[in-house]
């Protein structure tokens, strides 16, 4: 059904909150805003499904309780877009959360499955894609995009119900249930525009120095982007951004020497200088560390070659996916320094953390059997 107006809704929450699934999706745009403009809030229960309309409707205070509603499992797939939309819209947290997509990686499925394969999966059907491009701002919606965006909510509590059973069945609900946590509980870090910099692409060729004026100069143009509400490279771009660092302008004619500066107004030329200064003035003992990746010596990187063999290896007879296992980064730091290594705690631990610990010690092997690599 489609929502538009505030009586309906509050009967539709009603009858949602007797049910212990919601299936959640959205639709919003951001192609040229800095948050998320929420267009369309889809939710389905075992029984119904609905699409919310946002615009027409100002009151969604009924929303945001039953997606707080700790009793009811909210279900998505690839949630974390969805989870920002929400949090701006409606100030709310959804929890307590099951994602289809990372759920899974756990049972066979390729990491970061799409929708639609994953409907096809489970349910035998096959979505069109036809309304994947839609402009969900404007009204009215027309039947087909209705249907389109229903269908990303109705399959989901049948798909939740079998995968639980399956995670049950493998005595992996233990191991998913952390993970999602994770999601629901982002780093407060990811929200501190002084912790902005950190997405900064080419900042590993800053110096420390270079990085404390990035850390200043992306928090103003972070607060700037929010405060007009369009996207940051429309304020100033990652790799103009780069070339102020290692520049330091002390003034602004100094700063529009640098291409890329010069469709800043005086106000926002004059706010980046003094963003600089404070970089430039930042004790040294304050400055973010420079994280270098340094290259792994020849017979290190022999060793990390033949632990990945192995987490190759568990992957295929656990069904669960080797990214989701682990990365190159995690066993470097498993062959270097352990606890820094995610395989190091957990249910990592417990699926390959052990063999990987006998494999560095020598007891455990690796062999080529019939065109596979079997443990010795």
């Amino acid at each position: 059904m489609y929502i538009s107006n505030h009586e309906e809704l509050v009967g539709f929450c009603e009858r949602a909150r007797s049910e212990r699934i919601l299936a959640v999706d959205t639709e919003f745009l951001r192609e040229k805003t800095f948050f998320p403009k929420l267009c369309l809030i889809q939710l389905a229960t075992p029984v119904e499904s609905a699409a919310i309309d946002p615009l027409a409707i100002d009151d969604l205070s009924c929303v945001a309780e039953l997606l707080e509603d700790t009793s009811i499992t909210k279900v998505l797939h690839a949630c974390s877009q969805d989870l920002d939309a929400i949090d701006h819209a409606l100030s709310c947290r959804v929890t307590p959360l099951f994602d289809t997509q990372l759920a899974a990686a756990f049972l066979g499925h390729r990491m970061q499955m799409g929708y639609g394969a994953l409907v096809e999966a489970y349910t035998g059907v096959h979505l069109p894609k036809a309304a994947s491009l839609t402009d969900w701002s404007r009204r009215p919606l027309d039947p087909e995009q209705l249907e389109y965006a229903e269908d990303d909510v109705r399959y989901l509590p049948g798909i939740y119900e079998r995968m639980v059973n399956d995670l049950v069945a493998r005595d992996r609900l233990g191991w998913v249930q952390p993970e999602m946590l994770a999601i629901a509980n982002p780093p407060a870090l990811d929200r501190d525009p002084l912790h902005a910099y950190a997405r900064l692409k080419r900042m590993s060729s800053l110096t420390r120095r270079q990085l404390g004026i990035a850390r200043e100069v992306c928090a103003w143009r972070e607060r700037r982007a929010a405060e007009r509400d369009i996207p940051r490279k429309w304020v100033l771009s990652d790799e103009v951004i780069v070339e102020v660092c290692k520049l330091a302008p002390g003034d602004e004619r100094r700063l529009r020497r640098v291409r890329g500066t010069e469709q800043l107004s005086g106000t926002d030329a004059r706010a980046i200088v003094e963003a600089v200064a404070r970089g430039r003035a930042c004790p040294d003992d304050e400055l973010p560390k420079a994280e270098r990746h340094t290259r792994p010596s020849a017979e290190l990187e022999c060793v990390v070659d033949l632990m990945y063999a192995l987490v190759r290896r568990v992957s295929e007879t656990s069904g669960v996916a080797v990214q989701l296992i682990a990365t190159r980064d995690d066993l470097y730091a498993f062959a270097t320094n352990r606890s820094m290594s995610r395989v190091s705690s957990g249910w990592r631990r417990e699926l390959v953390g052990t063999q990987l610990d006998r494999l560095l010690a020598g007891d455990l092997g690796l062999t080529v059997k019939d065109g596979h690599i079997e443990v010795l």
